[in-house]
């Protein structure tokens, strides 16, 4: 790797009992990075999550953090990540600033720096108004925001979010993404989550893990290309040359087969003197196809008066790559 890897993951496996929760899980997160953790509910998310906390232990395989075996110092792997599971352990009979507190003590941060610390934490997750309140009394939001102060509250190196979001409104929503963004620039993130538009707005990386193995990881783009996906064309044609015994949504058809190397075409009926056009060209066969596409309408002469090309989003990469088989419940396994 060019950039020194601050988490990573060699030939991981977990069993509880008869469930293989996770099976030959293999991938590396580098200093400022943000990974976005994706899979359907089972598929092994959390136990990775907790193996890289050093909350469970790997059956075989490795994890390392900052070089350091999470089964061998679990202690000194702790006091290197900031943990936000994705049901927040809380005590409701707390205050925001008593919770916090607590949490302080446990980092073992000195009594001197505390003051500081809980402040920042409380500022960076809007909570200040709210420190002297109740944990119980808060909204599921706000506690969401309230395990998020604690866990970047001794400002670990290393930040492990799951589902981040949860419950909160779109306004919130949008807060956390931003700070989880700012915090990207200056931690390794690992951020799972169901909302596949928090990956593409917040992530550098994406890793998809379906049935306890990795499916895809990389970035979007990389992802697609490997599934040899495709682009989505989307014309409006406009015929030059009128036809006295063929309607332009005739000829178009006529014409589609020259331009060769695509599937699932579309032509339409005519709209308003135009005839709109869809079809899909394999990525395997894409090279240039914005120009082949051109050089087909000169061809047969027509004018392009709109051209869209849709690329595979991280839902259409998602789908096709964890919708075909089942998995174990590996919350059972967690209990």
């Amino acid at each position: 790797m060019d950039l020194q890897a601050k988490i990573e993951v060699k030939n991981l496996s977990k069993k509880y009992g008869s469930v293989q929760a996770v099976t030959d899980v293999s991938f590396s997160v580098s200093d400022k990075a943000v990974l976005g953790f994706l899979g359907p509910n089972g598929a092994g998310k959390t136990t990775v999550m907790k193996i890289l906390t050093g909350f469970h232990f790997p059956s075989s395989g490795s994890a390392l953090v900052d070089g350091i075996p999470v089964d061998e110092n679990p202690l000194e792997i702790k006091k290197r990540i900031g943990y936000l599971p994705e049901n927040v352990p809380l005590y409701g009979d707390l205050t925001v600033d008593e919770y916090l507190e607590f949490a302080a003590q446990a980092h073992f941060i000195p009594k001197p720096k505390r003051a500081s610390v809980i402040n920042e934490s409380l500022e960076a997750c809007a909570l200040t108004s709210y420190r002297s309140r109740k944990i119980e009394t808060l909204s599921k939001g706000y506690r969401q925001r309230t395990g998020l102060a604690q866990a970047i509250l001794h400002d670990p190196p290393i930040l492990i979010l799951d589902e981040p979001t949860t419950g909160l409104d779109p306004n919130q929503i949008i807060e956390i993404r931003s700070l989880i963004k700012e915090l990207g620039k200056r931690k390794t993130v690992i951020l799972s989550t169901h909302i596949l538009q928090e990956v593409e707005a917040i992530c550098t990386q994406v890793l998809i893990i379906n049935d306890g193995r990795i499916a895809a990881i990389g970035n979007p783009e990389e992802i697609a290309g490997t599934m040899k996906g495709g682009d989505t064309w989307e014309l409006d044609i406009k015929c030059r040359e009128k036809a006295a015994d063929k309607s332009d949504t005739e000829i178009v058809r006529d014409k589609m087969q020259l331009l060769g190397n695509v599937t699932n075409m579309h032509v339409g009926e005519t709209k308003n003197d135009y005839v709109p056009v869809s079809f899909f060209v394999p990525a395997d066969r894409g090279s240039n196809a914005g120009e082949r596409i051109f050089d087909w309408a000169v061809y047969c002469g027509f004018k392009i008066l709109q051209m869209n090309r849709k690329k595979l989003s991280i839902e259409d990469i998602f789908v096709k790559l964890t919708s075909d088989s089942g998995n174990e419940s590996e919350e059972a396994a967690n209990e």
